[in-house]
């Protein structure tokens, strides 16, 4: 950071990214330094403490010496903030008859940081604690940098817990080019750990590899399943005309879940034009319904112990995952930015030929909502632990 720079970042007065103070209280600069790693706002650009500047952007003729530089070196060093964060340190600039240092506090890959076990964050210009729903976006953001939870092993389970028939019939050819398998000399647990469903360090399969071809993925992961109910009404009161549950192996499930979509769900009629002429309407359009429930499947939190719910009512269909927006997706992008929390499934899903193409889904599912005239899904992204669409039935069935 040069003398330029420190004197543009005392200039700007709008910018969240900066925080001014003469204090060199522990008590000031941890909670400062605390808030602009957990880059609450999610800018992921550094954030910026200034020392010896008043809040009005001029400084404060005070000087800095080499007790106030040991001071912020310790906000790094004597373990109160947590995880450690990454700072840089300018040199002491004189800047308008006094010193000034500036601080870079570079964003944390592993939110939420707490200075004393509090977690602070930025709100526009102010700092503040973060409520407990904002600290569980901070953590889910967390996972968005480290290792996706599909990659975890799944400690205690062995080879004989997935179906290895699954996996090399129905999963490696189309994973793996046939020459290339033809040519192949390696284990099958080479093989899993190439495709990322096996730790070859723990010697274990992955979560992942539980998830698509488990024998039985609920004693490893209890909410791995969908649950599906059928109410007779617009109320989740009304009596249950249907209910069934999906569980087991993905590789086998997904298919499954597709015919009972086609077979159970979707239903046509004619619908009368003139006289002389009547047309076939659908209650819901197949791609977008299947589309919409394999984004559940992709994006759901599978530490969390609830299902994913898919209640259909007399006027639409709820489908309900755990787990809300992720990374770097926000209720301001959305659908237009794609993160995804659970990497190896999405690209599974795709090479099982249930994605077509990433980050493109739910536009087109809106597409065909549209032209089959269901209308607008509507997406509820307030939910911070959940996420939920609605689709409504054909207008005119």
């Amino acid at each position: 950071m040069d003398i330029e720079l420190v004197k543009s970042l005392i200039r700007d007065l709008e910018s969240d990214r900066i925080e001014r103070t003469v204090s060199f209280r522990e008590d000031k600069l941890g909670p400062a330094v605390c808030a602009f790693a957990n880059d609450f706002p999610n800018h992921r650009k550094s954030g910026y403490l200034l020392l010896g500047v008043n809040d009005n952007g001029e400084t404060a003729g005070i000087r800095i010496g080499d007790e106030e530089l040991q001071k912020i070196g310790s906000v790094k060093s004597n373990g109160n903030v947590l995880p450690q964060p990454s700072l840089v340190v300018s040199p002491v600039f004189s800047i308008g008859g006094g010193d000034v240092v500036a601080v870079e506090v570079k964003p944390s890959n592993y939110p939420p940081v707490r200075f004393n076990g509090r977690c602070h964050i930025r709100v526009g210009p102010r700092k503040v604690v973060a409520s407990s729903e904002e600290e569980r976006l901070l953590t889910e953001r967390r996972a968005s940098f480290a290792k996706t939870y599909d990659l975890v092993p799944a400690l205690g389970a062995t080879l004989r817990d997935i179906s290895l028939e699954h996996f090399k019939i129905n999963y490696l050819p189309n994973a793996i080019d046939k020459d290339v398998l033809e040519e192949n000399g390696r284990t099958i647990e080479e093989q899993l750990a190439s495709l990322r469903f096996f730790d070859a360090q723990h010697q274990c399969p992955t979560n992942a590899g539980i998830l698509l071809f488990g024998l039985n993925p609920e004693f490893y992961l209890p909410g791995a399943y969908i649950q599906y109910v059928k109410f007779d009404g617009d109320q989740m009161t009304a009596d249950v005309l249907f209910e069934k549950k999906f569980s087991g192996a993905l590789a086998t499930e997904l298919g499954l879940l597709d015919g009972f979509i086609k077979s159970n769900i979707l239903k046509s009629k004619p619908r009368r034009v003139d006289a002389l002429q009547e047309q076939t309407i659908t209650n819901y359009p197949y791609w977008a319904l299947r589309e919409l429930a394999m984004n559940a499947i992709i994006h759901r939190n599978y530490e969390s112990n609830a299902p994913i719910y898919v209640y259909e009512f007399t006027d639409r269909i709820e489908i309900i995952n755990p787990g809300g927006l992720f990374g770097e997706v926000t209720p301001q992008n959305f659908p237009n930015a794609s993160d995804y929390r659970n990497v190896v499934l999405a690209e599974a899903l795709k090479i099982l030929g249930y994605v077509n193409r990433f980050n493109y889904g739910v536009k087109r599912a809106k597409i065909e909502l549209e032209k089959n005239g269901n209308g607008e899904p509507d997406f509820d992204l307030s939910l911070t632990t959940k996420f939920k669409v609605t689709i409504p039935i054909n207008q005119e069935w």
